[in-house]
């Protein structure tokens, strides 16, 4: 009796085990979806420690879409790192829409780190991307800031190695700025904005990207800043800070040979009682007569302290 129940116990833990193991659920799933899936193949999924729902319910999907995807495509691009069901879903949605789109390319384009299915569906359905705002400069010196929305539609040829939305942005905004920048004045530009449009679209900008341009809009202009103006006073300011530094410089000069002047002037007149001393010696002039020379000496500098006081007492008085 002991044994029988063992016995059983076991065979209740094998059975157990068994369907813990072997996914009989997914395989009877798969047989009721006409989807050719043999239960050694399932068993073969666990032992790669690959989980097979998420194999056999995208094969399913792609089976009733009417697509030719086999087990070992699905999950070797599942083992490479791959999303099985985004994949699936692009192959539908570009059956849907008439593109020929193959596994292999899905494939690779999901590894390659894109979304395929969101580049499907760009493909089918144009996406609008928004730039921000630009600031550009026309000839007259205005600033305007322009704000643009493109359409734009994914190409799957140039999906793998092709620059992404970031660069087309970037290409833009250098079209509009060139563009802007190559007007004679900001009101060209505020008359016509179409033509910023098909100046940019005539460039190709779109070349070696994963995207296709199919219109540019001019959204918004705005009037910004007079550059010019601005620059001009600038350089204004900047030549008065020259004059000003040039006029100090000549004025440092001037002060500089003033001072060498009044130095030569001191010693001028030491050089004086040195030469009166050796005129008297030699006997050039006689005592009455250097006298004289001191009362005119005198005398000068009296008249000029008088003169100096008189001219200070007028200025106070001027300013009183």
């Amino acid at each position: 009796m002991v044994g029988q129940i063992v016995l059983l116990c076991v065979v209740g833990l094998l059975v157990v085990l068994f369907f813990a193991f072997v996914p009989v659920g997914l395989w009877i799933s798969a047989i009721a979806a006409n989807v050719k899936v043999g239960i050694f193949n399932l068993v073969g999924m666990r032992l790669r420690r690959v989980a097979p729902a998420k194999i056999i319910f995208p094969l399913i999907k792609a089976t009733k879409a009417g697509l030719d995807v086999k087990v070992n495509q699905l999950e070797a691009h599942l083992l490479a790192g791959g999303d099985v069901d985004r994949v699936v879903n692009a192959l539908i949605a570009a059956q849907r829409a008439g593109m020929d789109l193959s596994f292999e390319k899905a494939s690779a384009i999901d590894l390659a780190g894109r979304n395929v299915f969101e580049a499907v569906k760009m493909s089918v359905t144009p996406k609008v991307v928004e730039t921000p705002l630009i600031s550009a400069v026309s000839k007259d010196g205005i600033e305007l800031l322009v704000k643009a929305r493109v359409t734009v539609r994914t190409n799957i040829e140039r999906l793998i190695g092709g620059a992404g939305e970031a660069t087309v942005l970037a290409r833009i905004g250098e079209g509009i700025v060139t563009t802007v920048g190559s007007s004679k004045s900001h009101d060209e530009v505020l008359e016509n904005p179409d033509e910023i449009s098909k100046l940019i679209l005539e460039k190709g900008l779109d070349s070696g990207t994963a995207y296709e341009i199919i219109s540019i809009d001019i959204a918004d202009i705005d009037i910004g800043r007079n550059v010019g103006a601005n620059l001009q006073s600038l350089q204004a300011e900047a030549d008065n800070k020259i004059a000003q530094a040039r006029a100090e410089e000549r004025r440092a000069m001037a002060v500089a040979l003033e001072q060498e002047m009044r130095a030569a002037v001191v010693q001028a007149e030491a050089e004086i009682p040195r030469a009166m001393a050796q005129a008297l010696r030699e006997g050039h002039i006689g005592v009455a007569d250097y006298y004289r020379l001191q009362n005119v000496l005198a005398d000068t500098e009296m008249k000029k302290s008088i003169g100096t006081g008189a001219d200070a007492w007028a200025r106070n008085r001027t300013e009183g």
